[in-house]
């Protein structure tokens, strides 16, 4: 046989051998095989390839081939259903049904909604106010509108709305679908306010609708807006929206508006004037010039110059005039007839109030549409005021301080300004309120601004955070009314041994050497306290300041804060103290018991917070703060006020830089109360000096101080108001309130509220000047808090006008 029959035959027999477990591999390659012989290859040359060895490499590279296509296969299977269930097709069809579905519940709305009547002014309701009693305080119900024709209000007057809140109001069809869809979402998310509305939109809520935050009032707005967008002219929708918005200062509609701001008619504003008052739509109460806080006087302004830019862009106006116009400042606000005295002061308050609760719990959009629910009527809100408590308030105002001015001897006089708070420590109520002489001549409540510095009544505050966090001095000495400082005018303060560049001086300049802490409180000394505010951290002086009720967003927390420099208002400062009697649980000052409307009743949260800070902590500040008053700047004023009768009291004077403040906060075991005089420039409202007021003030200079006019103002009212003599339930053994640990006589604590106008009287008014420098320094940390009244000087200043810094009195006993 030849080599190459012997060959075949050879491939022959190993073709028909037994093979081997056939795997996927041999099964891929004899399909491979059967394949290639059903397509014409010849069959024994297929027979042979297919069981023909290959190589290790060739067989693992072929096997990874196979492996990697049947792998594929598996996943292609695993993803096939998905992609049978969730095709392009299936989803565009989903998405297009859906839309079509919307667009026919749109089409069937669009056909069931009608455009409905106006809200016709005659429909709205009075509100009734009323005191704690029941008894009325006031009703109020008039709306201050005038409607005007659009062609009576200048062009450009009226390009100042568009450029304000809608660019596109021309050409749009009256309906921002964006804009809507971010108020559909917020409302179901909860999160209230809408914006995005157009000017018709806008129109369409104040004229047809009602605020309620509901889905159904979004989609009637939209309906109709599209409706009256179509049905009327862009000049209909924008006097209708200029004549029905609410601008503030109870005026509704730009005549108002125009008379209220400008005291002009509206065909006579200004395009600057114009501006200004599409500005203040946005946020009436926060942007009126007359009550803004800083910041709000330049969101204002970024505002004004917003409106006046857009309009540049538009082409509506040229740019130079454009640059050469100024912000005009809008003119003082009157009071509403009928609300004259205290009474506006009051429902303002109460109202402002409602309005800020509508908004928390999400039934209205913001301040402004909360204020339209209000002014719309139906309202019975009665105030926590106490109806004797409030008169005894303006009779102590009365009778310690406005029967003494007379702004036509003194011109100073014309600039004192007046305000208090009273409020029950158990239970948060706001019992009095005394905002000006009158709401008529006076629009801004003194009880309730907050542009002037509290001063020194903010000590109490540093201290109460130093007992909160058991901070230490720089020497490592727990900080307590015991803890010595140094009492060195203009002294340094540091910081882990390094000067922090902060160095107050004390009234006067006067050095006191090393003092307690107890008798830096009576006296008021600033370097102490500075130090003290170091020592504990002012991150957390500042943070227990917010707790206690001071409003701290976007201030500093630097030394300077130590000396009150920020601003507060009586009801606030109140509020703080109330706290402090209420054993550390915080104290938030609630104006208004019930609000009620013809559909709903509005509830209000409870007054009384959580612990704010320990009662020890609390406590021992009042302990602290009795010292003030029966040994300290409030010594005459209040501990030897005829009426107190044993009362026992707690308190701070306050007297700000330059006396553009002077305060007295204190509190009995049932009421506490702010008094603050302001220095307000009749014309220009600009704070000015106080000093020279009255012209019975012959020391200092007649610096009007914290322990004078407001001490006996808060002493008439709070010894007359109050019923049985109390005292306070101390849970410390610290401060001057309480037995001293080391007292070498067993008097007992009832003893400095028994009598405490008895022995301050005695001694240290007899010769008030004769020794004031004799005993200050003596023996001030040997036993602070054993005998008080003969340790502290009774004419010694405690501050210092300089740069920022506040002050507090020498002996008020000057004549006053």
């Amino acid at each position: 046989m030849g080599r190459a029959e012997e060959r075949r035959a050879r491939q022959h027999r190993g073709g028909r051998r037994a093979a081997p477990k056939r795997s996927t591999r041999d099964a891929a390659t004899e399909t491979e095989a059967g394949t290639e012989s059903a397509t014409g290859t010849d069959t024994g040359t297929a027979t042979a390839t297919a069981t023909e060895p290959m190589g290790r490499a060739a067989s693992r590279a072929a096997a990874r081939g196979r492996s990697g296509k049947a792998g594929k296969g598996g996943k292609k299977d695993g993803k096939s259903f998905l992609r049978r269930m969730f095709t392009w097709k299936k989803i565009l069809g989903a998405f297009f049904g859906f839309l079509l579905l919307g667009m026919g519940a749109f089409v069937v709305l669009y056909a069931m909604i009608d455009v409905p009547a106006g809200n016709a002014a005659a429909e709205k309701q009075s509100n009734v106010y009323k005191y704690s009693d029941g008894t009325v305080l006031a009703r109020t119900g008039t709306v201050n509108r005038e409607i005007v024709d659009l062609a009576e209000v200048p062009k450009k007057v009226q390009l100042t709305f568009v450029a304000a809140e809608n660019k596109s109001f021309y050409k749009d069809a009256g309906v921002d679908f964006k804009g809507t869809a971010r108020g559909l979402i917020n409302t179901l998310s909860g999160k209230g306010k809408q914006g995005g509305s157009t000017i018709t939109q806008q129109y369409v809520k104040n004229y047809y609708l009602d605020q309620d935050q509901t889905i159904t009032r979004k989609l009637k707005e939209l309906v109709i807006s599209l409706k009256v967008d179509r049905s009327r002219s862009k000049d209909y929708i924008l006097a209708g929206y200029i004549n029905t918005n609410y601008y503030g200062r109870d005026s509704y509609g730009i005549q108002a508006a125009a008379q209220a701001y400008y005291r002009v008619d509206a065909k006579k504003l200004s395009v600057e004037q114009g501006a200004y008052l599409a500005a203040l739509l946005q946020a009436p109460s926060q942007y009126d010039w007359a009550v803004a806080s800083p910041t709000s006087k330049k969101l204002v302004t970024a505002r004004w110059n917003y409106v006046l830019d857009n309009m540049v862009d538009e082409g509506w106006l040229d740019k130079t005039k454009r640059d050469a116009m100024k912000f005009p400042v809008p003119k003082d606000p009157k009071g509403a007839p009928g609300l004259e005295g205290q009474t506006g002061y009051l429902v303002d308050a109460a109202k402002n109030a409602l309005a800020k609760q509508l908004v928390a719990q999400g039934t209205a959009d913001d301040t402004n549409s909360a204020n339209a629910l209000v002014d719309a009527g139906g309202w019975t809100i009665t105030l926590n005021i106490d109806r004797k408590k409030q008169t005894a308030l303006e009779d102590a105002v009365k009778s310690q301080l406005t029967s003494k001015l007379d702004a036509k001897k003194r011109k100073v006089d014309g600039n004192v300004q007046a305000g208090a708070a009273s409020v029950d420590p158990k239970t948060g109520r706001v019992l009095a309120l005394y905002g000006g002489t009158d709401y008529f001549k006076h629009y801004i409540s003194n009880a309730t601004r907050r542009d002037y510095q509290p001063a020194s009544t903010f000590k109490p505050i540093i201290l109460a955070a130093a007992m909160e966090e058991k901070a230490r001095t720089q020497d490592g000495d727990l900080i307590d009314p015991d803890t010595i400082y140094d009492g060195t005018s203009g002294r340094q303060v540091v910081s882990d041994g390094k000067k922090v560049g902060f160095a107050p001086p004390n009234e006067d300049d006067d050095d006191y050497g090393d003092v307690t802490v107890q008798e830096a409180m009576n006296k008021s000394i600033n370097s102490v306290f500075a130090q003290m505010g170091v020592d504990v951290g002012m991150s957390e002086v500042m943070k227990v300041a917010d707790e206690l009720g001071l409003d701290t967003e976007g201030l500093q927390a630097v030394p300077a804060q130590t000396l009150g420099t920020m601003g507060a208002s009586p009801l606030e400062m109140a509020g703080v103290y109330a706290t402090l009697d209420n054993h550390g649980r915080k104290v938030t000052p609630a104006v208004v018991k019930s609000a009620e409307h013809k559909d709903s009743t509005v509830d209000f949260p409870n007054p009384l917070g959580e612990q704010i800070i320990t009662r020890e902590a609390a406590d021992a500040v009042t302990s602290v703060l009795t010292g003030v008053v029966d040994d300290g700047t409030a010594r005459v004023s209040v501990a030897q006020a005829k009426n107190r009768k044993g009362q026992q009291v707690a308190g701070k004077t306050g007297t700000s830089d330059e006396n553009k403040s002077a305060w007295f906060t204190g509190y009995t075991p049932g009421l506490a109360t702010s008094v603050g005089l302001f220095g307000e420039d009749a014309k220009t409202q600009n704070q000015v000096t106080l000093k020279g007021a009255t012209g019975l003030i012959a020391a200092s200079g007649g610096r009007i101080n914290g322990g004078g006019y407001p001490a006996k103002i808060w002493a008439t009212y709070t010894f007359g108001a109050m019923g049985k003599v109390t005292k306070f339930d101390l849970d410390t053994t610290l401060g001057a309130g309480v037995k001293p640990t080391a007292s070498p006589t067993p008097t007992p604590s009832e003893t400095p509220s028994e009598t405490p106008s008895e022995t301050p009287s005695q001694t240290p008014s007899e010769t008030p000047s004769e020794t004031p420098s004799q005993t200050p320094s003596q023996t001030p940390s040997e036993t602070p808090s054993q005998t008080p009244t003969t340790q502290i000087p009774t004419t010694r200043p405690a501050e210092t006008p300089t740069g920022g810094i506040t002050l507090d009195p020498p002996d008020p006993d000057d004549g006053q």
